[in-house]
């Protein structure tokens, strides 16, 4: 078994098991074992009913003391409930559609239950526990068992023993980091990172073998970063552009004042526009600094110098709204731009016309998705290309221009603020300009920090907006249910539950739909317009809105399970509201009431700041912080989080600087005992470095 096989290979998945393996982006071995646990259950002592917490689970020892009854309480319904006792207190266990129960449920037994409590009318109930035998509770105590993301059909049993039998099969070689950094940097070997990461016999193990895997995957990273530094570095300005009076007349004519944080960035980028060196610039800074009037300001000297602008997108639907904002602002203004639209979703016909018109030059501004650096794509006279976070300008994309004979200035737009200590890391090959101060004429978003007992007010408060005429964003963690039990934390909500639930809840003129990651690109498209086009009054979705869509329409965001998430997606996500002329608000539903989780959400009730929000996320999150907070949308690595691995991040730099000094030295070939690092790193990275997800 090799790492690049289909994961067919493994015994027990078939072709029609493989396609469910799909819906989770899995096709390869490799793609499976690097499918990490999201949680881990672990087996603790038995609990004395009377100290039952709600919404945890727990594992109680009580007697049976009522006859089990069943009750049909809908049609293909049934609950069948007992209520079983210890010297601390009582509890009721429920079971659905599972009649058969009552066999078991005999009064006066003595059991093992092992479930999620919940609280009901102020009474504790235990819904669908397992029942333990002792012998399987004891053989269980302690130990961590992985809780794989799954999708319908695909439980998180059939992934725990496939990702057994490949970790069983596969051929371990050279380890990709040198022996001698492993010592320096307290790092375990590769196998025992991944056995402990999949199947960790205690904490300890674990924080070992994330800590290995975290290491890697920053390590790799950075070494791409410096290998694209050192490309950018050689990269000379044959015609540096000249500085523009239309630019100074455009901002003579806006209808506001350009804020300080943005005059200064718009002199940074004429300067390197006009320099003998091409632009590598980042332009961080918050949803609202005004980042676009830049952009527009960068692409007006481009076309002034008789050049072509491009603009990338990461979205189709976000490409066709940046085309009818820079149309509108031309006309307005009488700026000489002549913009086409250049996505896979036109016909072939309108497809052939565009691109003729960047061959030709017919045509000075390009705006698109990645259909912009195909290889039937011929640029007349490119010179600029903009880009935004979520499409960062990498190897792969600066090679594709350098092969149509093309070395532009890159200008990357980025929304998410990042503390300057790990910026400078993690954007190495750009020069980082930051825009740190909003407009005086924007609204701030009101915030609220609440738990589940508010649920029904925000409810109330979103019928009132969609009454107003506004519309509702609603965020959850997960696509779909699964009902296993997943560990000590709260149950997560759901996307397709949750838009059911919303269509019962709220009047019935207010439209609902949903939106995910495992949707086809064609599927989401249409939702991302329909609720665009003000088609769509609530859209319940996955943090997928992050790569999202302007609808100045919108005001209201509720996010569920909001301590499942790093401050700074949070705040990422707060910014698809709050683009409008409207008053916007932001609740964070929380389904702890942890005073731990209670503190790092209010730093988002009291401030709007991304920066500082950054700073606090890095500050008040730590190694422990193993689970239940998603990263920022940014830097979606597989494992390792920018904030919580701060540590992990600046050493992983320190090591990624000796091998890449080592390689230099060695005349760009690997250094003796580097060999194994190199090769990996050119045939699984190299090629690859998007830096969105290495």
């Amino acid at each position: 078994m090799q790492l690049d096989d289909s994961i067919t290979v493994v015994s027990g998945i078939g072709e029609k098991t493989a396609a469910l393996y799909h819906k989770l982006n899995i096709f390869t071995v490799h793609d499976l074992i690097t499918h990490y646990p999201r949680d881990y259950e672990e087996w603790r002592d038995i609990v004395p009913i009377g100290e039952l917490r709600a919404n945890q689970v727990h594992a109680i020892r009580g007697t049976v003391i009522t006859a089990p009854q069943t009750l049909h309480i809908r049609k293909n319904m049934t609950v069948t409930s007992v209520r079983v006792k210890d010297s601390s207190g009582a509890c009721e266990v429920t079971y659905f559609n599972m009649p058969y129960m009552k066999n078991t449920l005999q009064v006066g037994k003595q059991l093992i239950f092992r479930g999620r409590a919940v609280l009901k009318n102020n009474r504790m109930v235990f819904e669908q526990p397992r029942i333990v035998s002792p012998h399987d509770f004891e053989k269980n105590l302690h130990r961590l068992s992985p809780v794989y993301p799954t999708t319908k059909g695909l439980t998180i049993a059939a992934v725990t023993k496939a990702v057994r039998l490949a970790l069983e099969a596969l051929p371990f070689g050279d380890d990709y980091i040198p022996e001698a950094m492993r010592l320096k940097y307290g790092l375990c070997d590769l196998r025992y990172a991944m056995l402990g990461i999949h199947f960790p016999a205690d904490r300890e193990e674990l924080l070992v073998a994330r800590k290995r895997l975290v290491f890697e995957e920053f390590l790799f990273f950075i070494v791409s970063v410096m290998v694209l530094k050192d490309m950018a570095s050689r990269a000379v300005n044959d015609c540096p552009m000249m500085r523009i009076d239309a630019c100074r007349d455009l901002i003579g004519h806006l209808p506001y004042r350009l804020t300080n944080a943005q005059q200064r960035v718009w002199a940074q980028i004429e300067e390197d526009m006009s320099s003998v060196h091409l632009m590598n610039r980042l332009v961080q800074g918050d949803v609202g600094s005004g980042k676009t009037i830049v952009a527009v300001l960068a692409m007006l000297m481009c076309v002034m110098n008789h050049a072509q602008a491009a603009f990338m997108a990461p979205t189709e639907v976000l490409a066709r709204q940046h085309f009818d904002t820079i149309s509108e602002f031309a006309q307005k203004y009488g700026i000489p731009f002549k913009p086409v639209l250049l996505t896979g979703a036109l016909t072939a016909r309108e497809k052939r016309r565009a691109k003729e018109s960047i061959a030709l030059g017919t045509c000075n501004i390009i705006i698109g998705t990645q259909a912009l650096i195909q290889d039937d794509v011929t640029f007349y006279n490119l010179r600029l290309v903009i880009t935004d976070e979520q499409h960062r300008f990498g190897v792969k994309q600066r090679e594709a221009f350098a092969q149509k004979g093309l070395q532009p200035h890159i200008l990357v737009m980025s929304a998410t603020p990042i503390p300057r200590t790990l910026a400078i890391i993690l954007y190495g090959e750009l020069d980082i300009s930051v825009m740190d101060e909003l407009p005086a004429n924007r609204l701030p978003i009101k915030n609220c920090v609440v738990n589940t007992d508010y649920r029904k007010k925000a409810y109330q408060f979103i019928a009132k907006e969609v009454a107003d005429g506004r519309q509702v964003y609603v965020i959850c963690p997960m696509v779909e249910a699964n009902d296993e039990v997943m560990g000590d934390q709260p149950v997560l909500e759901n996307v397709i539950d949750y838009a059911d639930r919303l269509k019962k809840e709220l009047p019935a003129s207010v439209r609902v739909d949903y939106l995910h990651g495992q949707m086809k690109a064609k599927a989401k498209n249409f939702i991302m317009e329909e609720f665009a086009s003000h088609n769509i009054d609530v859209l319940v979705s996955t943090t997928v809105i992050e790569v999202g869509i302007n609808v100045p329409n919108a005001t209201v965001m509720l996010v569920e399970n909001a301590e499942r998430f790093g401050l700074a997606q949070l705040h990422q996500l707060r910014g698809r509201v709050g683009r409008g002329e409207y008053q916007s608000y932001c609740i964070f539903m929380t389904a702890t009431g942890q005073n731990d989780t209670m503190e790092r959400l209010q730093v988002l009730n009291q401030s709007n700041d991304g920066f500082f929000i950054s700073s606090e996320d890095m500050r008040l999150r730590g190694p422990g912080d193993l689970f239940g907070i998603r990263q920022s949308g940014q830097f979606q690595f597989t494992i390792g989080d920018i904030y919580q691995d701060a540590g992990i991040l600046q050493e992983a730099q320190s090591c990624a600087q000796e091998i890449y000094a080592a390689y230099l030295a060695n005349g760009k070939t690997p250094a003796y005992g580097h060999e194994a690092f190199w090769a990996h790193y050119e045939e699984h990275i190299s090629s690859d470095v998007d830096f969105v997800n290495i």
